[in-house]
C-alpha cells in the first residue's frame, strides 16, 4: 500500500508507527512529497493508493471526479496552522496592498480568506504569491514576501526569526482538519492492509500518550526541529481517538458531513470549487478497528 504524505506534525504519527514497526514495509510504504498539493496530484494521477491531505483537498478531488474515501480522521487543527507576519505588521487589515505567500491550490488560500472575512477585506486587498511549502521560510526571510500563511515546522522557525502571528486555526475551530483518503478501487481486495495501517496509527497515537518524551523526541529529530518546538505543535493540534473516529465516519449521522458542509459553502462562495460537492459517499469508517464491513 502506497500511502503519499508531507512533512507536517499532524501526520507524524504515521513515520512513528513505521519506524517503530506497527506495520512493516510489506503493508506500507510512505512516500514523501514537498506539499499537500503534491500529495493530492499524486493521488489524483494514480502514484500512490492513500494519501493524507486536508479536508478541502478531498472536496478538490471529488470536485475534479475523482474517487477518493475518507477513512480515518487525523487531526483537527487548533491553532497550528498560521498566518504570519512581518513584526512592523500589527494586524490583518495592515496586510492590505501586501504581498502573501501561500500554496494556491490548497488550505493556504481557504484560510487567508476566512482570515480577511473577520478584516472586511478580501483576497484582491493582498497581493497573492504562490508559494509551495518548501518556499516559505526562504522567501518570507529574503523579503519577498510581507506574510505566509503556513505551519510546521517552518511556523517554529519564523516565530523565531521574529515573524508575528496574525492569526491562528483556533479562530475557526473545526474547519481545518487532516484525513487519511484511499482510492475506492484500492478498498476491495487490499482491506486487511488498510486495516492494519489504521490500527498502527492508534498505536502510535496512544505511544505519544504514553511515552511522551520517546515519540516527541523521535518527532523532532524526524522533523529537524527542537523537542520544544515539537511540543508547541502539538498543543495546536488534537487528534481525534478511535470513538470520535467512528462518531465522524459511521453511522446514520456520521458527524463529520456537518463539518464538511460548512467547509464546502465556504469553497464555492470563493469559488475555491465550481459548485457543491457532497461528501456524504466519501466518507467510509468501516476500516476502523472493531467496525464490522
Amino acid at each position: 500500500m502506497r500511502i503519499g504524505t508531507s512533512q507536517w506534525t499532524g501526520y507524524e504519527p504515521l513515520f512513528l508507527a513505521r519506524d517503530r514497526a506497527y506495520f512493516d514495509s510489506d503493508t506500507a510504504r510512505l512516500i514523501e512529497y514537498t506539499s499537500n498539493t503534491e500529495t493530492a496530484r499524486a493521488f489524483r494521477n494514480g502514484a500512490v493508493d492513500a494519501v493524507s491531505i486536508t479536508l478541502d483537498e478531498v472536496v478538490k478531488l471529488r470536485r475534479a471526479g475523482v474517487d477518493a474515501r475518507i477513512v480515518l480522521v487525523i487531526d483537527v487543527s487548533h491553532g497550528a496552522d498560521v498566518i504570519l507576519a512581518r513584526p512592523d505588521i500589527g494586524s490583518l487589515s495592515g496586510l492590505r496592498g501586501r504581498r502573501v505567500g501561500f500554496e494556491i491550490t490548497s488550505l493556504g488560500d481557504y484560510m487567508l480568506s476566512r482570515a480577511l472575512e473577520g478584516v472586511n477585506m478580501t483576497m484582491g486587498d493582498v497581493e497573492v504569491v504562490p508559494l509551495e511549502i518548501s518556499e516559505h521560510e526562504r522567501a518570507f526571510k529574503e523579503g519577498v514576501v510581507d506574510a505566509v500563511v503556513t505551519y510546521e515546522p517552518v511556523r517554529a522557525k519564523l516565530l523565531a526569526f521574529g515573524a508575528r502571528k496574525l492569526f491562528d486555526s483556533s479562530q475557526i475551530p473545526g474547519e481545518i482538519m487532516d484525513v487519511l483518503v484511499v482510492h475506492a478501487s484500492f478498498l476491495g481486495e487490499d482491506h486487511d492492509q488498510l486495516v492494519k495501517v489504521i490500527d498502527a496509527w492508534f498505536r502510535a497515537l496512544d505511544e505519544i500518550k504514553k511515552n511522551r518524551r520517546g515519540a516527541v523526541h523521535a518527532i523532532a529529530q524526524r522533523e529537524r526541529i527542537t523537542i520544544a518546538e515539537v511540543e508547541t505543535s502539538l498543543v495546536g493540534l488534537r487528534f481525534p481517538d478511535l470513538e470520535e473516529n467512528r462518531a465522524m465516519l459511521a453511522g446514520p449521522a456520521p458527524r463529520l458531513i456537518g463539518q464538511a458542509e460548512r467547509l464546502v459553502e465556504v469553497m464555492v462562495k470563493r469559488k475555491l470549487v465550481s459548485e457543491r460537492v457532497d461528501l456524504r459517499s466519501s466518507l467510509d469508517g468501516t476500516h476502523l478497528p472493531g467496525m464490522a464491513r
